[in-house]
């Protein structure tokens, strides 16, 4: 059920982020093999300053910060270029890391 919550919740996201790892040039970064990289970490991407200071600062995707990105993203690091609100429900934004973390249910 949480794989299915995380895959639907994923669905909005795929207009600017992609998890295939050879996919480039979206307007968001590549999130194939987010957590344990570097925040700001897709060598391939144009970071804001916010998620180019975490990244300098050598800040990395673990589950817990994550799920408090998506609780709101804004607040985390403020002046992020990513215009969405965050995700109410705390359930969902484990199904969504969950989802993230596992390339098996993609």
């Amino acid at each position: 059920m949480a794989e299915e919550t995380g895959m639907r919740l994923f669905e909005p996201c795929r207009a600017c982020h992609s998890l295939d790892p050879a996919e480039r040039g979206l307007p968001g970064p590549n999130l194939a093999g987010l957590l344990g990289r570097k925040v700001g970490g897709d060598p391939a991407f144009d970071y804001s300053p916010a998620l180019r200071a975490a990244r300098d600062q050598g800040i990395v995707w673990d589950t817990m910060r994550l799920e408090t990105f998506l609780a709101d993203p804004a607040e985390m690091f403020p002046g992020l270029w990513m215009a969405t609100r965050g995700l109410d429900e705390a359930a969902d934004r484990r199904a969504l890391v969950q989802f993230l973390a596992d390339p098996a249910a993609r």
